[in-house]
């Protein structure tokens, strides 16, 4: 089945499209309905990597939290993207929320689902518990959990985070978390958790070993660079960045990444502190190219207990040495590498930082090392492991 898009629906009648766009929906494969609280379009991550791999062989529909709309009925957009996911984003009326919100989108969501003729075969995947609320009445062949980050530790966590995942859990088939530690938090309270760290895309990032023109905002910057790509949150150590710029006014520190729940007046600013802002994707390998140190200056807090950062294997793929704080899952798999260097204090972050510039010196030696390191963690691999474990729980 296929026809033009992107379609916007308000509840129980269409709306003519606003582009011609092919949506595409094979009647023979199962569906896959994702529940994310991150955008499609926003990062690049676990998500996306991830449902891009499984569209191959469902019909993969990616469910967005609401966007407010000036209309004064809600409707759903439906955006196919090259990947061949259908992203779906619910548009509600200004001041439509708590259980009216989750009302309509269950009502959006009951009407889309029966004009592709979903049958029995639906499986769905949750990134948010909160998703639960306008679909618990479904009656999936399978339900997945891929519980990637401790959401109740994010700052502006919704109340009713908890006591939904607790739900989630009892209603979950399979579990999988980001990490081991997100393991080690989560394994005794279901039969079939399992633990998938953050993989890598090595062909991707390996584009930056390859001499190459900085991008335009990046090449006036000064070197050494020590660089950073991520969402600019509270789970950056705004302090250390800062103290580590004082105390060596002559590196640069390229900060590449959306200022997201944190006020960007509260980010220091140095000379030698850049910020670039968002970059897709495909961008992410040419400003990492340009970089002598990648870092990860991530604070010590409830937000960043669990993490598992995806930027470790990538930076190492991009073949630049690395220096993060102790976080735990950092500290587990790439502490004992020498070319992943663990410090928390700003003078023992600078030092560490010293090591890795000599380390950045003799490229080859550290290819090689982190190569050998990354033989394993591939996306790809990742995807494969996760699908065995779906056939085998349908």
């Amino acid at each position: 089945m296929s026809w033009a898009g992107p379609y916007q629906y308000e509840i129980g009648k269409s709306r003519e499209p606003a582009a011609p766009v092919e949506v595409v929906f094979d009647e023979h494969l199962p569906t896959l309905l994702c529940l994310s609280h991150l955008r499609w379009s926003f990062v690049y991550q676990r998500p996306q990597h991830l449902m891009s791999r499984f569209a191959r062989e469902y019909n993969l529909l990616f469910w967005e939290e609401p966007i407010a709309t000036d209309d004064a009925q809600p409707w759903l957009e439906v955006r196919p993207d090259a990947s061949g996911v259908q992203v779906l984003v619910p548009r509600l009326p200004h001041g439509c929320a708590g259980e009216a919100a989750e009302r309509v989108q269950r009502e959006l969501l009951n009407g889309y689902l029966d004009k592709l003729g979903v049958g029995d075969g639906l499986v769905l995947w949750y990134y948010t518990p909160m998703s639960l609320a306008f679909t618990e009445h479904l009656t999936p062949r399978l339900t997945v959990y891929d519980c990637m980050d401790e959401l109740s530790a994010f700052h502006g966590a919704p109340p009713a985070l908890l006591e939904r995942e607790a739900k989630l859990l009892d209603r979950a088939d399979l579990v999988f978390t980001g990490g081991y530690s997100l393991y080690e938090a989560k394994r005794d309270r279901h039969p079939e958790v399992y633990p998938f760290p953050s993989s890598v895309d090595v062909e991707h990032f390996a584009a930056a070993r390859e001499p190459q023109d900085d991008p335009p905002d990046q090449a006036a910057i000064g070197r050494p660079r020590l660089g950073f790509y991520g969402v600019i949150d509270e789970r950056l150590d705004i302090a250390l960045l800062q103290r580590v710029a004082e105390l060596r006014p002559d590196w640069q520190l390229v900060l590449v990444g959306p200022v997201v729940k944190i006020d960007p007046e509260d980010l220091p600013r140095l000379p030698n502190i850049h910020y670039l802002g968002g970059k897709t994707y495909d961008e992410l390998p040419h400003y990492l190219a340009g970089w002598d140190v990648a870092i990860m200056p991530f604070a010590r807090n409830e937000s960043t207990r669990f993490i598992s950062p995806t930027k470790t294997p990538e930076y190492l793929a991009g073949g630049r040495p690395v220096v993060s704080t102790p976080i735990t899952d950092v500290v587990r798999t790439y502490g004992d590498t020498g070319i992943v260097r663990i410090a928390e204090r700003p003078e023992a972050f600078v030092e560490a930082v010293e090591e890795a510039l000599a380390d950045a010196e003799a490229p080859d030696t550290l290819h090689e090392r982190a190569d050998q390191i990354l033989a394993d963690m591939s996306w790809e691999h990742t995807w494969g492991l996760m699908k065995e474990k779906l056939q085998c729980s349908i």
